[in-house]
């Protein structure tokens, strides 16, 4: 297996070297304006932001992977996660309340907000379940009876990066790029021919291990250690998961076909009695454990002749 030659952005230590970076602002830059190119115009600047904040109440802080502003004060979170978590989606509304808040302005305000965006680069799909592929998912608020947005000022964006299935040749825009990067950075050898652009250039020669000193390899190699030992802990759940569900589904099954074998032959057994024109619906039903209704509806199916006259029989 050859090693990698360029960092996973999915690391603490990867993201925050391709996009956390003063000196690399540039890329973070280019990267959402290319994310949010359909949503705004083009970002000039950004700043970094402090990314720890505690709340007005609690002690429960927010601790942001990155936080910044462009230059008219509108807000951005990037957030990168490498496995599920239950509640993410309340999460992102969490972190999304500091910004807000941190808008306010003492003594007479009108209230008035700048835009604020987080962002969400994920390493599983939302839902396992979900077939349409979706890559991109974005959230605002919604009047739900005219299907509109109601305030255009709070922006959630999900990227399933699983989701993102295009070849190196498929790549069409800019952003088709950036989505390729992120998601095969680290299974690359050599930059492909399609990110010859400037900004991809800067990126690669950031992400090469081999240009590291001995610190930041240690560095890398330890957040490279926490994200693989994650990923390990979350497969072995799920294979865990699907052998005790096999398990379950055998025994089950099982179960299902022994109640299923016994309810036809209490079938067979009634079709036998009310054919012999001796015991009465209730009384078969009594002799079968089937329920009167069912009894009744053999005679419909099956054509059996009623009896009228019945002899006594005792049960």
């Amino acid at each position: 297996m050859k090693k990698e030659r360029y960092i996973n952005p999915f690391t603490d230590f990867g993201f925050k070297k391709l996009f956390g970076e003063e000196a690399n602002k540039d890329l973070l830059t280019d990267f959402l304006n290319e994310l949010l190119r359909k949503e705004k115009g083009n970002i000039k600047t950004i700043t970094y932001l402090k990314n720890e904040h505690l709340p007005y109440f609690g002690e429960r802080k927010a601790i942001f992977d990155i936080y910044c502003e462009n230059e008219v004060g509108e807000k951005f979170i990037v957030e990168i996660q490498k496995v599920k978590q239950n509640f993410f989606r309340d999460r992102t509304v969490y972190y999304s309340t500091f910004p807000i808040q941190d808008q306010a302005i003492q003594g007479e305000w009108n209230f008035r907000l700048q835009a604020v965006y987080t962002v969400g680069i994920l390493d599983f799909v939302f839902d396992d379940r979900d077939k349409d592929r979706t890559v991109v998912t974005e959230v605002k608020l919604m009047d739900t009876e005219k299907k509109t947005v109601f305030y255009d000022k709070l922006t959630f964006i999900y990227l399933q990066m699983p989701n993102f299935g295009k070849t190196e040749d498929e790549l069409e825009t800019h952003f088709d790029k950036w989505l390729y990067v992120i998601k095969n950075l680290h299974r690359l050898q050599d930059r492909p021919a399609k990110l010859r652009e400037r900004v991809f250039e800067k990126l690669f020669g950031l992400a090469e291990i081999g240009k590291f000193g001995y610190e930041e390899r240690l560095e890398y190699e330890d957040s490279l250690k926490v994200y693989r030992d994650l990923k390990n802990s979350l497969d072995t759940a799920k294979d865990e998961g699907r052998a005790e569900g096999r398990v379950e589904g055998r025994a089950e099954g099982e179960k299902i076909g022994i109640e299923k074998g016994e309810k036809i032959g209490r079938l067979e057994t009634a079709k036998t009695l009310l054919s012999m024109g001796i015991l009465t619906t209730e009384q078969v039903a009594l002799a079968t454990g089937l329920a009167v209704e069912e009894i009744a509806k053999l005679n419909q199916d099956f054509g059996i002749t009623k009896i009228e006259k019945k002899i006594p029989v005792i049960l």
